[in-house]
């Protein structure tokens, strides 16, 4: 299957036939693609060390790319899954040849390795990507998704804070607003910590939150394909479900952007466009694989799993949107958090994290009073 132009483009000779390709994951935004203006970046990382958290996943390897674009001093590659790694590490080192880039294996749960790994290379940049996001697996492992998401990115941004890193930017999500899951819950106490911590630190600490991303690893775009390839059923949760989509570049070249627009303390936001039907998508997709939905691939209709919505939010109530320099990007205004009394609630989800699941999903909904009391246990 293949995208052609317009056929009055073709008979007019204003296009030819090498204009055909193939379908690209853009396709079914509904929308352009956001271009970020790359104006003021260079600036925040031409020459500086910078580190690049849970750097072989989807997000983490895409920032890795677009800033090995801007000659930086040293890229520093952190993940767990040393396969991961060495996939982009050989990726950047055939495409950047003369880039410093340093590979790292580590588990951002590890506040002694994270400390060395700080105290040897002193970033001047933190993106912080490394995170649990599946939503219905982080419901069956809440005590996982505390440990990785709170307080890994405790351990990275203490790390920033200690060791004088010039930015923190934090890959948080719109599940973070008014959560109604763990995986949201945990992401938004993790925005809460670097907001706070920026009350005090020198750092300046930023999040940048975003709706789901296509094609990205355990996204529904590459389940929907591979559905497809088997002959259906698409499974989709609800006919009305609908999500805020971005695709990869579109959500990397946001973070790097709100790396360079951070005064500190912000929460980025972008401009996605109408949210998007999950069932428009699987249909669209089907039409673009060469079938007829509904006909040649049936489409199953699954129930919400725990710790999903209909729609998501990018916005909690008391965050007042603002503008950026750029006409895409704008800034939810920081909440007012005391450091040391969320530094208590820290040690109390802690003690809970060997204790039933119940406990830790009491501890995380006290945290976030927004979050969503019907939470199954």
């Amino acid at each position: 299957m293949k995208i052609i132009p317009a056929i009055n483009d073709l008979i007019s000779g204003k296009l030819s036939f090498s204009a055909i390709r193939d379908v690209m994951v853009e396709d079914l935004l509904g929308r352009d693609p956001v271009v970020i203006d790359s104006d003021g970046i260079s600036s925040n990382l031409t020459d500086k060390t910078v580190l690049v958290t849970g750097a072989g996943g989807s997000i983490g390897s895409e920032l890795c790319r677009q800033i090995a674009g801007f000659c930086p001093e040293k890229l520093l590659l952190l993940g767990h899954g040393e396969n991961s790694i060495y996939t982009i590490e050989m990726e950047l080192r055939r495409n950047f040849p003369e880039l410093n880039i340093e590979p790292i294996i580590a588990d951002i749960q590890d506040r002694s390795r994270i400390d060395e790994v700080f105290e040897i290379h002193r970033p001047n940049v933190v993106f912080h990507a490394a995170a649990h996001k599946h939503v219905p697996l982080m419901e069956r492992n809440p005590s996982e998704a505390v440990k990785n998401n709170v307080f890994g990115t405790k351990t990275v941004a203490d790390a920033a804070d200690l060791y004088g890193a010039e930015r923190f930017v934090l890959i948080s999500s719109d599940k973070a607003v008014n959560p109604s899951s763990v995986m949201g819950t945990t992401k938004r106490i993790a925005e809460m910590y670097i907001q706070s911590l920026n009350i005090k630190s020198k750092t300046k600490f930023a999040s940048v939150r975003f709706g789901n991303v296509l094609g990205s690893r355990g996204s529904v775009i590459p389940l929907f394909k591979e559905q497809i390839a088997r002959g259906g059923p698409v499974t989709v949760t609800h006919p009305e479900m609908v999500r805020y989509f971005m695709t990869i570049p579109e959500a990397v070249q946001l973070v790097i952007q709100a790396g360079a627009l951070s005064n500190g303390g912000e929460t980025f936001l972008l401009d996605m466009g109408a949210p998007v039907r999950i069932l428009d998508l699987a249909e669209d997709l089907i039409r673009l694989s060469g079938f007829e939905p509904h006909v040649d691939i049936p489409i199953e209709f699954t129930g919400i799993r725990n710790g999903e919505k209909l729609f998501e939010e990018l916005l909690l109530s008391e965050e007042e949107v603002a503008a950026t320099q750029h006409e895409r990007i704008f800034t939810g205004k920081p909440a007012l958090l005391n450091h040391f009394e969320l530094e208590l609630q820290f040690a109390r989800l802690e003690r809970v994290l060997a204790k039933e699941r119940s406990a830790v999903k009491g501890v995380l909904e006290d945290m976030v009073p927004s979050a969503y009391r019907g939470l199954v246990i």
